[in-house]
């Protein structure tokens, strides 16, 4: 797969799931485990682009 569509696609991962973390955390609250889980694998996601852009 070329390093583009890589990208883009990470970058569609990473909107994705924040939606489904800003949903959760609309009707769960912020601090619920299933939230800071979401939480948590944004920031993953959002590290993997940061390493692929420095």
């Amino acid at each position: 797969m070329n390093k583009s569509i890589k990208k883009h696609l990470l970058l569609f991962r990473i909107e994705v799931k924040r939606i489904i973390m800003y949903k959760k955390a609309e009707f769960l609250g912020i601090t619920h485990p299933s939230v800071v889980r979401s939480s948590q694998r944004l920031d993953s996601l959002l590290n993997r682009v940061q390493g692929i852009y420095s």
